[in-house]
Order: C-alpha cells, then sequence, then structure tokens
C-alpha cells in the first residue's frame, strides 16, 4: 500500500494518507516523551517493539469479540489501520495503585483494589489532559451517553483480556491508558496503542517495572525492559 502525504505528528507516531480515503498508514517513532512532553528523549526500537506490540494484542482483541482500527502490519515501524476520528478522551483502567493516582490521593503504590476503577481525562494537551467524569465530558460534547458505555464496556474487556494474558507471560497490568476513535459511520473501536508506553508492567515475581516508568522516573535499563516484555509476549503467542 502506497504511504501518500503525512497527515499528522504526534508525540510518539506519524499517520500518512493511503490511496482509500478509510486507511492510513501509521509509523512509530523512537521518540519518548513523559509529562505532557515536558520530558522528551529517545528509546532505541521503541517504535518496531510497540507497533508489533500492538498489532498482535489487537488482533487477539479482535478474536474476542472487541474492535479495533488495526488492518495491517506493513513492516517493523508501519501499519495499516482505519482512519478514525478519535473521541478525545483518555480512558485508564487501573487494577492497582500507582504513578498520579498514588500521588494525587496519598497512597503508596502497590495497593491491589477491589475490582478496577475507570478514569476519563479531556484529551488536552494545552489543559494538561484534566481527570474529567461523564458529566463534564457530555456537557463539553466529546461523546454522547451511548458512546461513553460502549467506551466502558470495551475498557473493562479490554482490561480482563490483558490481565489475563499477561499474567500468562508472568508480567503484572498495573494500569493503563486507552484511545477509542469513531469510524465513517460512527462505530466506536479501539485505536492508537497497547504497549510499555501506555501500559503499568510489573514482573509478577520481582515488581521489577518493564515499562515507560523506566523513562519517567530515570531508573535506566528502558530498552531492556521493552525488549523483555516483547520477549516475554512473542513466547506467550
Amino acid at each position: 500500500m502506497q504511504k501518500l502525504e503525512q497527515l499528522y505528528e504526534g508525540k510518539a507516531k506519524k499517520v500518512y494518507a493511503t490511496g482509500d480515503p478509510n486507511l492510513v498508514i501509521v509509523d512509530y517513532k523512537d521518540d519518548a516523551t513523559a509529562f505532557n512532553g515536558a520530558k522528551k528523549g529517545t528509546i532505541a526500537g521503541k517504535g518496531v517493539i510497540n507497533n508489533q506490540m500492538s498489532n498482535r494484542l489487537m488482533a487477539k482483541l479482535e478474536k474476542a469479540g472487541i474492535p479495533t482500527h488495526f488492518v495491517q502490519e506493513l513492516s517493523e515501524r508501519e501499519t495499516v489501520v482505519k482512519k478514525v476520528s478519535i473521541v478525545p478522551l483518555e480512558v485508564i483502567i487501573r487494577n492497582i495503585s500507582a504513578g498520579s493516582f498514588a500521588k494525587r490521593y496519598g497512597v503508596e503504590e502497590g495497593i491491589v483494589f477491589d475490582a478496577p476503577t475507570i478514569e476519563f481525562s479531556y484529551k488536552c494537551d494545552e489543559l494538561d489532559d484534566p481527570l474529567l467524569n461523564t458529566y463534564h465530558a457530555l456537557a463539553l460534547k466529546l461523546a454522547t451517553p451511548e458512546e461513553i458505555e460502549t467506551i466502558k464496556k470495551y475498557a473493562f474487556a479490554v482490561n480482563n483480556f490483558l490481565k489475563d494474558f499477561w499474567s500468562s507471560c508472568g508480567v503484572t497490568l498495573v494500569d493503563f491508558k486507552l484511545e477509542f476513535g469513531r469510524l465513517a459511520d460512527g462505530t466506536i473501536v479501539l485505536a492508537d496503542e497497547i504497549s510499555p508506553d501506555t501500559c503499568r508492567l510489573w514482573d509478577s515475581k520481582t515488581r521489577e517495572k518493564l515499562d515507560k516508568d523506566r523513562f519517567r522516573r530515570d531508573l535506566g535499563g528502558v530498552e531492556d525492559a521493552y525488549a523483555e516484555v516483547m520477549r516475554r509476549m512473542t513466547e506467550a503467542l
């Protein structure tokens, strides 16, 4: 499939038009950012891992009945996806206290919740992605009530699937961020990516961090952590 003009460039990906108005090509970069772009760097090989990991997990989710934007992997870094209009809600599912949740509520990291929690944030870099609730989302017309219920249903279903999958890899899924998009006919599908950039992943035995927190917190070994997660996923598949 031919790559045409660049439509968009974000923190971690570039998006290109194709000859089909309903399909685009996503090109994953090695650029890394944290704290809404305040911290910037590079994680060698990250684009390859995030691309391939996202594609394999989304293919599994499709088989589990969760619609996604994934179409076809073109190369190590490039994938054809369905063109969507992103719903400006970042969806965060949390199974264990960590990161901003622990800081916001003054609790230690590592508390296992009785049930997963869900948070929404307004996808807006200029406002630092503020948290909002369903009523705020409706007031701002970010989504309809039906879309929000669909997103919540899919998000919890993704969590159930990923928790079990990562557990089989000796990895604990602490929390993760999802984004959803609308197809041309309005259908809601899972979009963006599923990777160590968007998931907190801890080794189940040692609780060693195997995700982007190693970059955020200057822990070192970032490339090795991403590669280890990829290795475990590949063996499990």
